[in-house]
């Protein structure tokens, strides 16, 4: 897995809060976020799935 650009933590459980409240916030979807932040989608997918969590695109964020 690549490493997550200045800004994006690798903990999980801080990277879910700022990835949410981003999410919330400011892009209408995780390829937005991405695509402005530089970092492939699959990056965070992966990440939070390993701490038992997936994205809900209806929702746009991950629970």
């Amino acid at each position: 897995m690549s490493g997550f650009p200045m800004g994006l933590p690798t903990d999980p459980m801080m990277l879910l809060s700022v990835v949410n409240t981003r999410l919330r916030d400011e892009y209408p979807d995780l390829n937005a976020l991405c695509e402005d932040m530089h970092i492939n989608p699959e990056d965070i997918i992966e990440r939070l799935k390993m701490a038992g969590f997936e994205y809900d695109e209806e929702l746009n964020r991950f629970r």
